[in-house]
């Protein structure tokens, strides 16, 4: 799991007069609590935040002055239209520490024949893991899986020191069976006009 290296200051001013000041600046607002110690309220680099978010549950090493913090992203508020990241809460982690995070679930390999479909009942499935070795997704074959078939929690391998953190019968993909194309109205009413004729 990788580990992001960012620079952030302590802030003093709150509401939304000083939020908008803060994203003026290319930077975002943030909140760092946990391990019962009082919220420390922070402006961190815009840019540099946005990329690390790319990767699901991050390990940020926070740098705020001079003193380094371990975090990783609890909730993240973005502009609905616009993307941009306008807010963003930090939960202070330390080496060796169980949190319980949401690894998102990926496929690989292809369905048996018969265009029936995938569906992820969880999209990410909830684990818990030491914060620093967080896995970054989980891979599951759907390989030549027929109808009906279904993968629940406990069938997916988790790498070492990564345990369940949902009931291990929880169903998360199954394949559903392919509808048959229904004939549009207009001509089912000519079929039975005619049968009737």
């Amino acid at each position: 799991m990788s580990e992001v290296k960012l620079v952030a200051q302590t802030r003093t001013e709150f509401g939304k007069g000083a939020a908008r000041r803060i994203r003026r600046e290319s930077k975002v607002p943030g909140v760092l609590y946990g391990h019962g110690t009082q919220p420390l309220h922070l402006t961190l680099p815009g840019h540099d935040l946005l990329l690390a978010l790319r990767t699901p549950n991050v390990l940020i090493s926070l740098d705020i002055d001079g003193k380094t913090e371990l975090a990783i992203p609890k909730a993240v508020q973005r502009d609905p239209l616009k993307g941009f990241l306008e807010h963003v809460d930090l939960l202070l982690v330390k080496r060796g520490e169980k949190v319980t995070v949401e690894i998102p679930v990926h496929t690989e390999g292809e369905l048996a024949a018969g265009g029936n479909l995938l569906e992820h009942v969880l999209n990410a499935l909830p684990v818990e893991a030491e914060a620093t070795h967080i896995p970054e997704a989980l891979t599951v074959s759907v390989e030549g899986l027929a109808a009906g078939a279904s993968v629940h929690a406990k069938d997916i391998a988790l790498p070492s020191g990564v345990t369940l953190a949902v009931d291990e019968d929880a169903v998360v993909l199954q394949v559903l069976a392919a509808q048959a194309e229904e004939a549009p109205a207009g001509e089912e009413a000519e079929g039975e006009e005619a049968a009737e004729a």
